[in-house]
């Protein structure tokens, strides 16, 4: 689901901020952007966001800036300089070459100093890190709960619709065996076959018939699929999984339907039935 979280903290000077971006997906895909100084965070972190997130893909970008500005210092190896003018005696000395070391000369010397910026201590920065990460999960969670508020009516208004095709196909269902044995008479009339309406033969051929295209199972999966459908999306568990699943156990049934039916009325009703559950299986992505 999509969503947006901004959390900030500080401590001794250093401010945190985190921000949090989160987009549709089927499964779950969590990345942490660390500064270089908080890397050995970036597992819990991730843990963290892992354990409120179970689909979709989350994104954390966290940036570590000190009120003052960066404080650098200039740092000079005494040492390496001692080496430098030891260097530069010996050379004359073994050259008769006279040899000046200046501070200038000095300065240019690679390895003799650096700038040094100033890191924050991990460990301290370690709780406002993880304040701001749960201000900003906190507000992502609550715009995602808005947009599934909103998911949750849409995805009730179309399981009921689907209730109201299914029950006009329940209604047509029994018609369905009078419908082919009055097609099966007007065959037989027409094609000038003296046929008992009782023979056994004919009936045997109805009752077959009959029995090829009793739905009465399939409607009661599916009322049993709809009755678990809104037991799911009234719960404030994750429910996205159980509910793509529930989508195709639903469109297995209306194919079933659909096949063994054999009557105008009913394929069209399975028709809408399945426009109506391909709108919820796309809806269902989304879902946590």
């Amino acid at each position: 689901m999509t969503g947006f979280g901004r959390g900030e903290a500080t401590t001794d000077g250093w401010k945190i901020e985190v921000e949090l971006s989160g987009v549709n997906r089927k499964q779950v895909d969590i990345s942490v952007n660390l500064p270089n100084s908080l890397l050995e965070f970036e597992a819990e972190a991730r843990k963290l966001l892992s354990e409120a997130i179970s689909r979709g893909r989350v994104g954390a970008r966290v940036t570590l800036t000190h009120s003052g500005g960066t404080e650098n210092r200039l740092a000079f190896d005494q040492k390496m300089a001692a080496q430098y003018v030891e260097a530069a005696k010996s050379l004359s000395q073994s050259t008769g070459i006279e040899t000046r070391l200046t501070a200038a000369d000095l300065f240019r010397a690679p390895g003799l100093f650096k700038v040094e910026e100033t890191i924050a201590d991990p460990a301290d920065i370690k709780p406002a890190l993880f304040e701001a990460l749960e201000q900003a999960l906190e507000q992502l969670l609550t715009m995602q709960q808005q947009e599934g508020e909103h998911l949750r009516s849409d995805l009730l208004a179309r399981i009921d619709t689907i209730v109201e095709e299914v029950g006009k196909i329940e209604e047509l269902a029994p018609t369905v065996k009078d419908s082919y044995r009055d097609s099966l008479h007007t065959r037989l009339a027409e094609a000038g076959l003296d046929v008992d309406l009782n023979d056994e033969r004919l009936l045997r051929e109805i009752g077959i018939f009959a029995e090829r295209s009793d739905i009465t199972e399939e409607i009661t999966r599916i009322e049993s699929h709809v009755t678990q459908f809104r037991s799911y999306i009234e719960s404030d568990d994750p429910v996205g999984r159980p509910l793509d699943f529930l989508c195709q156990e639903f469109n297995r049934e209306l194919n079933t339907i659909g096949s063994k039916a054999n009557d105008a009325a009913i394929a069209q009703g399975v028709v809408n039935s399945k426009t109506e559950l391909e709108k919820i299986r796309e809806q269902v992505q989304n879902v946590q």
